[in-house]
């Protein structure tokens, strides 16, 4: 696990696959999703803290909700609470809800598509955004499967946009990290241009999709 300091009380944890995000406040630890299974995500956050891990998950794909065996609740946006194993409490996020830790003020904002139940955090005084998978750079966005919408997708990039002022940096779970606040328009280009039909598509040689490069990032789909 890679683990950068990126402000005082505010972790990068990387296993080379998949991002985490812990921000220490006074009475608890905010761990913003938990890798895999294999991450042990817990376990090296409890290196850096001594403090309670409250686990807030920016959508529940098995690469972010896969590490809730450590715990016994989480917060995530109800429509993916259907993807949290069933001995976990779930705590539903509503859009506009903020959460609170150390220095950080997060809002949240619901942007399904990649999930259903996808969501961001946004600090706007510290013009930080984590929006989990929805914006990447390069890719690949997984979005094929039952749990995924292109047209819901491509509106919550839309919606983004409107945030994007108070955006500077932003933090994705994958690939480029941190990307300016332009790759939220990059990737609804390339969204857009893959419900048009315009970009080629190659069959994936190992998972039941088709992937599809766009100017900026890529899609499988």
């Amino acid at each position: 696990m890679d683990i950068t300091k990126y402000e005082e009380g505010f972790y990068i944890l990387d296993d080379g696959r998949v991002r985490e995000f812990l921000i220490t406040g006074e009475e608890e630890a905010l761990l913003i999703d938990t890798g895999f299974a294999d991450s042990r995500t817990a376990e090296e956050a409890a290196k850096l803290t001594n403090l309670p891990l409250k686990a807030v998950l920016t959508h529940g794909d098995m690469d972010h909700a896969g590490g809730l065996s450590d715990f016994h609740e989480c917060w995530v946006h109800a429509g993916d609470a259907h993807m949290i194993p069933q001995n976990i409490s779930v705590h539903e996020l509503q859009e506009g809800e903020h959460i609170i830790a150390g220095n950080y003020d997060f809002e949240i904002i619901h942007i399904p598509g990649h999930t259903y139940g996808s969501i961001a955090l946004l600090d706007r005084d510290k013009r930080l955004l984590l929006p989990g998978d929805t914006v990447q750079k390069s890719g690949p966005i997984f979005m094929f499967g039952e749990n995924r919408n292109l047209d819901l997708y491509i509106e919550s990039l839309k919606k983004l946009l409107g945030y994007a002022d108070w955006a500077e940096v932003i933090l994705p779970s994958h690939h480029g990290c941190p990307v300016s606040r332009e790759y939220i328009s990059y990737c609804l280009e390339d969204a857009m241009e893959l419900r048009k039909g315009t970009l080629e598509g190659k069959d994936h040689p190992s998972l039941p999709c088709r992937s599809y490069r766009g100017k900026w990032t890529e899609f499988y789909f």
